[in-house]
């Protein structure tokens, strides 16, 4: 079953798709794609993956609702782990992981924006998806639905948009910190970061996600 919705970001329309279980084997996507997710939580231990959100820049948004009694989502799957489609994230470690634990998926390759907007945008500290995105990109994303309840049988518009959102301007904060990376002679390191990324996800499900094993005590 597929629901629709329509948004306005930045003038433009963008059709949003709801699909319970998994995509539909008839969606396909161009280049890099954004993705993001949504849980009951921010606990790896408690807390399980609801939904998740894909977008290849375009005019659209497809939202997967998981069935969280078995995860089988085949089509969600091969474009996750697919080795020739970049996935895009904000704070990827996190999603990465929980991918990794509830789909028994590795998404790769990955870029990350919020490892990107730190290497490069050294005088803050406010390094969030919105504050990023405002200072950018100029536009302002709302989080009134960050801390809904995403396991709700019937999500509501709100947080649909919501959703969506969050995968609607990755592609745009890439291209803008591909040339703050580049100005700054990071792009290197960069990509070190993100290569390291399902290995850190890995860490953080096997017990080291408050640990620095890199310190020296």
């Amino acid at each position: 079953m597929t629901r629709k919705l329509s948004l306005t970001v930045d003038a433009k329309n963008v059709a949003v798709y709801l699909h319970k279980g998994d995509l539909p084997g008839s969606v396909s996507f161009n280049g890099p794609v954004a993705v993001d997710s949504e849980t009951m939580g921010l606990s790896l231990i408690r807390d399980s993956l609801c939904l998740v959100q894909i977008s290849d820049g375009g005019g659209e948004a497809h939202l997967v609702q998981l069935d969280r009694a078995s995860y089988d989502a085949p089509n969600l799957k091969r474009v996750l782990s697919d080795p020739d489609v970049l996935k895009l994230f904000h704070f990827a470690r996190f999603d990465v992981a929980m991918f990794m634990r509830d789909l028994s998926v590795i998404a790769a390759p990955i870029y990350c924006t919020k490892i990107a907007s730190k290497l490069v945008r050294t005088y803050t500290d406010r390094h969030g998806l919105k504050d990023l995105t405002k200072e950018v990109l100029g536009r302002d994303i709302s989080k009134d639905q960050q801390s809904s309840d995403w396991g709700a049988p019937e999500l509501t518009d709100a947080q649909l948009a919501y959703a969506a959102s969050d995968v609607l301007h990755l592609h745009a904060l890439k291209e803008r910190l591909d040339a703050m990376l580049t100005r700054e002679g990071r792009v290197e390191v960069a990509q070190s970061c993100f290569d390291f990324l399902p290995t850190r996800a890995a860490l953080d499900l096997a017990g080291w996600e408050d640990v620095d094993i890199f310190a020296h005590s």
